[in-house]
């Protein structure tokens, strides 16, 4: 856990050049952010949620998943976090240690989302900080079987077949993609 720890303060300080570059185009006016829900409104907000939340669920899934198929970005970037390979390896600071680059590229549907379309600044920015939380939360082993939750039970099948479970915050896209592997059928196979 120490060198996952390690890896992690190392990474830091580079994880927070998206959000600052982020929030520069943000003041200046390069994005679609608006500042308050009154003007677009509650529903169009609501609606716009759900879309940048689709967006970074896509984009992430394919990010991470591109990251295992491109076998330079594997070997150079991502194989970094990928040391963490067995459930008593895995802790929510495992969550935190990748290459910088690798934390980056997971983040950017985030950003990208920006210019697509009207995101709430404080919500974006929310988001941004449960992303932490939530990468260390499916780094845990603590399974909590919530459908559609992309929970660390999902995700440490990922950390042990490379193959599976490369969502984020749900199991949709892996379901969409045919790389789901449920980890209830799984223990049911070992038994």
């Amino acid at each position: 856990m120490l060198l996952q720890i390690g890896v992690a303060m190392k990474a830091m300080p580079m994880y927070t050049a998206l959000p600052t570059i982020s929030e520069y185009m943000i003041e200046h006016g390069w994005t679609k952010c608006f500042s308050r829900i009154s003007d677009v409104g509650w529903a169009a907000y609501l609606c716009y949620l759900i879309v940048y939340l689709v967006i970074v669920e896509f984009g992430i899934y394919w990010m991470h998943r591109e990251l295992h198929d491109i076998k330079p970005l594997y070997k150079h970037l991502h194989a970094t976090h990928h040391i963490y390979n067995k459930q008593n390896t895995l802790s929510p600071f495992a969550g935190l240690a990748f290459h910088p680059l690798d934390g980056i590229l997971q983040a950017m549907p985030h950003v990208i989302s920006l210019f697509l379309l009207p995101v709430h600044l404080r919500t974006h920015i929310a988001l941004l900080f449960i992303e932490g939380i939530w990468t260390a939360n499916i780094h845990d082993c603590i399974h909590m079987k919530l459908w559609p939750v992309m929970g660390a039970g999902y995700h440490t099948i990922h950390h042990t077949t490379y193959r599976h479970n490369y969502g984020h915050y749900t199991i949709w896209m892996d379901w969409m993609f045919g790389t789901l592997r449920d980890p209830e059928e799984d223990e049911a196979k070992k038994m």
